[in-house]
């Protein structure tokens, strides 16, 4: 298949040496001459220009933050091939494309990632056993089931949602962390003596604080709306056991902390059987809103796979 990467860094680059290690012709570009000279220099085919990486292309993947792909999608204009992306919020992103009259999209986000970014840090094996997503909604089946054949090789679970549910479920479990990440970072201004004794809960709570800023607003800010209501609750959450914690710790604090450490310990569930079913819109969001995936496709049938039954984590 040949298929143009716009953006390459983390995810997008990542997604070049995983795709060109799978044997089809990609291209890429990148608005930065040095990830552009990073990624030629690694024996990449590299184009000088949005036009001249999606010349030949049957797939674009758009890999840039949410503040450049209006750009990006006006110099697409009278593609004819199918896109996608990469981009952690959807429901702008789709809107972008119905906005620039783009007739074949699928928005996708995978996730993965680390706290590193650019050409540099990326890796061929990132998407190995990573969730994801394809939105069911704005094109015929057909190009979704493309993608899913093309992500599922290269060992990723498909998880099919609506632009909206993903971005309720990405600002619970993706944005609000960044944010709160942050929060616990900053206690550490000033602060030389909790510096000193740091340990593993402040390191493994912190971690994605380290992410440049400019990407995890982009992310919060394109997703505002569901991160408002995520950050509402949690914050209400945090009220209450601060309320708990001076009333009877033991009676009233004890229930919410035994069962948030119930829900990490089954998290992730388990896989359970796997299945097979026709691919139909219907079934794909039932599929996703269970909680399964797609880990591969034959023809207009997918292989899918479901969570264990009976958990402790409902």
């Amino acid at each position: 298949m040949n298929i143009a990467i716009v953006g390459l860094g983390l995810i997008g680059g990542s997604l070049l040496r995983a795709l060109a290690a799978g044997g089809h012709r990609v291209v890429g570009y990148d608005a930065d001459p040095a990830a552009r000279e990073l990624a030629a220099a690694a024996g990449f085919e590299v184009a000088a220009s949005v036009p001249g990486a999606v010349g030949e292309a049957e797939l674009v993947v758009l890999a840039v933050p949410l503040p450049a792909l209006p750009g990006v999608f006006g110099q697409l204009a009278g593609f004819e091939g199918l896109i996608t992306d990469v981009t952690s919020v959807k429901t702008p992103v789709r809107d972008l494309a119905v906005k620039h009259g783009v007739g074949r999209f699928v928005g996708g986000h995978p996730m993965a990632g680390k706290e590193t970014s650019g050409f540099a840090a990326t890796e061929a094996t990132l998407f190995q056993g990573c969730s994801w997503v394809l939105t069911v909604e704005e094109s015929p089946l057909a190009d979704w089931l493309v993608l899913a054949a093309l992500f599922t090789g290269l060992g990723a679970r498909v998880v099919p949602v609506t632009a909206a549910e993903h971005d309720r479920a990405v600002a619970e479990v993706s944005h609000v962390p960044h944010l709160f990440a942050a929060a616990l970072a900053l206690q550490l201004q000033g602060n030389p003596l909790a510096g000193a004794l740091a340990a593993g809960s402040f390191r493994d709570g912190t971690r994605v604080a380290a992410t440049r800023a400019e990407l995890i607003v982009a992310m919060c800010g394109g997703n505002a709306t569901e991160v408002d209501s995520a950050l509402g609750r949690l914050i209400g959450v945090l009220e209450q056991m601060r309320v708990d914690l001076g009333s009877d710790p033991v009676r009233d604090l004890t229930p919410a902390v035994a069962r948030a450490g119930e829900l990490r310990r089954a998290w992730p569930v388990p896989p359970g059987a796997p299945g097979e079913m026709a691919a139909t819109t219907t079934g794909l969001l039932e599929l996703g809103r269970a909680g399964g995936w797609v880990t591969g496709v034959v023809n207009d049938r997918v292989a899918t796979m479901r969570p264990e039954t009976g958990r402790n984590s409902s």
